[in-house]
Protein backbone atom coordinates (compact mmCIF):
# COMPACT_ATOMS: atom_id res chain seq x y z
CA UNK A 1 0.00 0.00 0.00
CA UNK A 2 1.64 3.64 -1.24
CA UNK A 3 0.95 6.37 1.33
CA UNK A 4 -0.56 9.60 0.08
CA UNK A 5 -0.59 12.52 1.78
CA UNK A 6 -3.88 14.17 1.19
CA UNK A 7 -5.82 13.47 -2.06
CA UNK A 8 -6.65 16.42 -4.55
CA UNK A 9 -5.41 19.16 -2.46
CA UNK A 10 -1.94 19.46 -3.45
CA UNK A 11 -0.12 22.92 -4.79
CA UNK A 12 2.13 21.61 -6.96
CA UNK A 13 2.29 22.26 -10.37
CA UNK A 14 4.33 21.67 -13.38
CA UNK A 15 4.89 23.29 -16.31
CA UNK A 16 6.26 21.07 -19.05
CA UNK A 17 6.84 23.25 -21.67
CA UNK A 18 9.36 24.97 -19.59
CA UNK A 19 11.01 22.01 -18.25
CA UNK A 20 14.89 21.69 -19.69
CA UNK A 21 15.10 17.95 -18.85
CA UNK A 22 17.60 17.86 -16.55
CA UNK A 23 15.93 15.62 -14.10
CA UNK A 24 16.82 16.57 -11.04
CA UNK A 25 13.53 16.73 -9.81
CA UNK A 26 12.98 13.49 -9.81
CA UNK A 27 16.33 12.61 -7.86
CA UNK A 28 15.40 15.29 -5.10
CA UNK A 29 11.59 14.21 -4.29
CA UNK A 30 11.48 12.06 -1.70
CA UNK A 31 8.05 10.91 -2.50
CA UNK A 32 8.34 9.66 -6.52
CA UNK A 33 5.98 12.25 -7.46
CA UNK A 34 8.08 12.90 -10.53
CA UNK A 35 9.84 11.15 -13.25
CA UNK A 36 11.41 11.66 -16.64
CA UNK A 37 9.45 10.94 -19.78
CA UNK A 38 10.62 11.95 -23.33
CA UNK A 39 13.32 14.88 -21.78
CA UNK A 40 11.24 15.84 -19.75
CA UNK A 41 9.71 15.96 -16.08
CA UNK A 42 6.03 14.27 -15.58
CA UNK A 43 3.80 14.13 -12.69
CA UNK A 44 3.07 10.73 -11.87
CA UNK A 45 1.36 10.59 -8.36
CA UNK A 46 0.50 14.66 -7.65
CA UNK A 47 -1.47 13.14 -4.35
CA UNK A 48 1.45 11.58 -3.22
CA UNK A 49 3.16 15.19 -2.74
CA UNK A 50 3.93 15.95 1.00
CA UNK A 51 4.88 19.86 -0.29
CA UNK A 52 8.35 19.76 0.94
CA UNK A 53 9.62 22.14 -2.73
CA UNK A 54 12.82 20.05 -2.92
CA UNK A 55 11.54 19.92 -6.56
CA UNK A 56 10.92 23.81 -7.21
CA UNK A 57 13.75 24.78 -5.38
CA UNK A 58 16.01 22.64 -7.22
CA UNK A 59 14.50 23.78 -10.67
CA UNK A 60 16.30 26.09 -13.01
CA UNK A 61 13.84 26.62 -15.25
CA UNK A 62 11.02 26.67 -12.61
CA UNK A 63 9.13 24.73 -14.57
CA UNK A 64 7.76 23.54 -10.53
CA UNK A 65 5.75 25.24 -8.59
CA UNK A 66 4.70 25.07 -5.12
CA UNK A 67 3.44 25.93 -2.08
CA UNK A 68 6.36 25.11 -0.27
CA UNK A 69 6.61 24.80 3.90
CA UNK A 70 2.69 24.74 4.66
CA UNK A 71 1.37 22.24 7.22
CA UNK A 72 2.57 19.05 9.27
CA UNK A 73 4.62 17.74 6.31
CA UNK A 74 6.99 20.88 6.25
CA UNK A 75 6.94 20.25 10.09
CA UNK A 76 8.52 17.30 10.07
CA UNK A 77 11.02 17.62 7.41
CA UNK A 78 12.39 20.85 9.15
CA UNK A 79 12.59 18.82 12.44
CA UNK A 80 14.28 16.27 10.80
CA UNK A 81 16.71 18.79 9.38
CA UNK A 82 17.28 21.07 12.34
CA UNK A 83 17.06 18.05 15.02
CA UNK A 84 14.22 19.86 16.72
CA UNK A 85 10.80 18.19 17.23
CA UNK A 86 8.71 19.18 14.60
CA UNK A 87 5.99 22.10 15.00
CA UNK A 88 3.51 23.34 12.90
CA UNK A 89 1.59 25.69 14.64
CA UNK A 90 -1.57 24.01 15.05
CA UNK A 91 -0.55 22.84 18.59
CA UNK A 92 -1.65 25.94 19.47
CA UNK A 93 -5.67 25.95 18.07
CA UNK A 94 -5.56 21.53 19.08
CA UNK A 95 -4.01 21.16 22.34
CA UNK A 96 -2.88 17.28 21.17
CA UNK A 97 -1.65 19.11 18.61
CA UNK A 98 -0.74 17.21 14.96
CA UNK A 99 3.13 16.97 14.47
CA UNK A 100 4.30 16.00 18.28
Amino acid sequence: MKLKYLRNVVTLELVREKCVGCGICPSVCPRGVLEMENRRAKIIDRDACMECGACAMNCSAKAILVKAGVGCASAVITGWLTGREPSCGCEESDSTGCCC
